[in-house]
């Protein structure tokens, strides 16, 4: 009895972690798609992009996905350990083991190809330079998007403030830039001598770097998540023995 009531507790922790967890990236996913300055939100004004890039903007639907998952996947645990039912423990432990063979796999396919991302990135330079000069300044929604994202992430253009060399921005023939190219306190003017002093990142050399500086973060969550999955599923089989036992 003592050991039945030890393993609910443990089966409560675990799933709570669980749950939580799916909160959490439900969570991100909500915001990351409702946040009209995302940087993924400027992968559909560009043309001619990769398919394999342009996946990247419905990174939001994964992750409200596998967080509704895990919320799901916590409510059964628990309800399983409560009512002491056997077809839940086992569709729980069914449903978790799958979820952890996904991630393992999903874990290889990002090891292996670490460095595509990156690599998509620099390949589409051309294209967003073309998009920049063609619709910066005349396109509303481009120009909106591009301002908000530079503000957010305190970043120039693609790569730098030579993006917006000959593009609609620069109609008057002067060379001027958008303020966030500049580190000046002067408001509004971001002329080309400043601009160049300043040597403010791109916008996706910035994306790249913030991922980097987080991925011990990542990892950490991820490495988290699977340690509980792992405690889960263990507790949940020792658990519907127990209980198949009293029947």
């Amino acid at each position: 009895m003592c050991c039945s009531g030890f393993l609910k507790i443990m089966m409560f922790i675990f799933n709570g972690g669980i749950f939580l967890a799916g909160a959490a990236i439900l969570g991100v996913g909500v915001w990351v798609k409702v946040d009209s300055a995302s940087l993924l939100g400027l992968l559909d004004e560009i043309e001619d992009a990769p398919p394999e890039l342009s996946q990247l903007a419905n990174v939001a639907y994964l992750l409200i996905g596998v967080g509704a998952v895990l919320l799901v996947i916590g409510f059964l645990g628990c309800c399983g350990a409560i009512r002491e039912s056997r077809c839940m423990l086992l569709t729980f432990f069914c449903i978790v083991l799958i979820i952890f063979l996904i991630e393992v796999a999903g874990a290889i396919v990002l090891f292996v190809f670490q460095g595509l991302a990156g690599e998509l990135l620099n390949n589409l330079e051309n294209q967003v330079r073309a998009s920049i000069q063609k619709d910066y300044g005349k396109e509303n929604s481009l120009t909106s998007l591009w301002n908000a994202t530079m503000e957010e992430f305190k970043c120039c253009g693609y790569k730098n403030y030579t993006d917006f060399d000959n593009s609609t921005y620069q109609s008057g023939g002067t060379k001027i830039y958008p303020p966030t190219c500049c580190n000046t306190t002067t408001i509004g003017v971001c002329p080309e001598k400043d601009a160049e002093s300043s040597m403010v990142l791109g916008c996706f050399d910035k994306l790249l770097e913030l991922i980097e500086e987080n991925a011990v973060i990542i990892a950490a969550v991820a490495l988290g998540i699977a340690a509980l999955e792992i405690a889960a599923m263990v507790v949940s089989m020792v658990l519907y023995k127990k209980v198949g036992s009293k029947a």
